[in-house]
């Protein structure tokens, strides 16, 4: 499995070429497919270096730092962003909740220095200097964050990826060209809304790009996904999947939103969690809009790559946009909420009903 795992990585996710300068960033739990990458990585004829982090490396690094420290610049990722032409990053977690109890200014000086680092990331994506791809390295951590076993979250994330096919590759290609006809008839639409339980929100497509999530950046991926037109963002929205950010559990979120600003929010849990984030400049706008299409995915846990594919979901990211969707918003944050569309839920395009209770009734 990791074969085709690794094979999948490299071959269609990032499509590596001969001389091309590879970063892989993950934690030394993830060494059995890193040395199934690297073998590959190698064969292909590409330059390829490490970036792994140790246990409890981060909760290290927030109790230890000054406020200068924490706003510094990390030299080495900024070098890699500027001058690598693939990163490709494994989440391998010895302990989610290891920041959990880290102060929020803390946390908020580190993610606001690092955004000029994920403004520049997006650029060079955008037009296509650098390739990346986020994946998953399945860890005991990981398995009982979602309440699973190892061997059944093993299996969750691979049946996710499609490597149970016995072409992965192949696989992805056809749900690239499934998803190919969603964005086609999304763009020639100007106006979306999303209704269901607690929720009625629309907003302006007009001008922007729908972009097929095949597997490129994310795998499992499985979406499709633009920027709206920022301030024509109006309603109100209720996520109903439970997430961890930053290390600190957070779910049922609620927003209100005016002219394309979030102005009131309440979580059921995780309030101060949502305080925090939305101090930060950009965060109460929104970056993407999407909708998840990858059935193989049908539970939540807790882990924003797999929840947001999940077929039959939408989601939402307030903060910073993608720039190849045409988005405008910047912010050191990106953090999509995701709401269950299975039931007493629509999509309407243009005011044309195009998906109900988590299926698509075009394409």
């Amino acid at each position: 499995m990791l074969d085709k795992y690794a094979t999948l990585l490299v071959d269609y996710c990032v499509s590596v070429k001969p001389n091309q300068r590879v970063l892989i960033k993950s934690t030394y739990l993830a060494e059995p497919l890193l040395k199934k990458l690297y073998q590959i990585l190698l064969e292909r004829g590409c330059f390829v270096e490490f970036d792994l982090s140790f246990q409890d490396q981060d909760k290290i690094m927030y109790d230890f730092s000054s406020d200068q420290q924490l706003s510094s610049l990390p030299i080495f990722y900024n070098k890699a962003i500027e001058e690598f032409d693939i990163l490709i990053r494994i989440i391998a977690p010895f302990n989610l909740k290891s920041t959990a109890e880290v102060s929020s200014d803390k946390k908020r000086l580190l993610q606001e220095a690092l955004a000029p680092l994920r403004k520049r990331y997006m650029q060079r994506s955008a037009i296509k200097e650098l390739k990346w791809v986020l994946c998953v390295y399945p860890t005991q951590a990981a398995a009982q964050e979602c309440g699973m076993s190892l061997a059944d979250y093993e299996s969750f994330v691979y049946q996710s990826c499609m490597l149970n096919s016995d072409n992965p590759i192949a696989a992805w290609q056809d749900l690239s060209n499934k998803q190919q006809s969603l964005v086609d008839y999304l763009n020639k639409v100007s106006k979306i809304r999303y209704v269901g339980p607690r929720t009625d929100i629309s907003f302006s497509t007009k001008d922007r790009i729908w972009i097929n999530s095949d597997g490129h950046y994310n795998m499992p991926s499985g979406e499709v996904f633009t920027g709206p037109v920022e301030n024509s963002v109006q309603g109100h929205i209720y996520f109903t999947y439970p997430t961890v950010y930053e290390g600190a559990d957070v779910s049922g979120i609620y927003l209100e939103v005016d002219k394309g600003v979030i102005t009131s929010w309440k979580a059921d849990v995780g309030q101060e969690v949502l305080d925090r984030v939305f101090s930060i400049e950009g965060a109460r706008q929104f970056g993407e809009v999407a909708i998840g299409t990858n059935y193989s995915i049908q539970r939540a846990t807790k882990n924003i790559l797999f929840d947001e594919k999940i077929g039959g979901s939408i989601h939402m990211a307030i903060g910073a946009s993608y720039p190849e969707t045409g988005g405008k918003n910047e912010s050191a944050v990106h953090w999509d909420m995701i709401k269950d569309m299975k039931t007493d839920a629509q999509i309407y395009a243009d005011d044309s009903l195009i998906y109900e209770n988590g299926e698509f009734k075009i394409g």
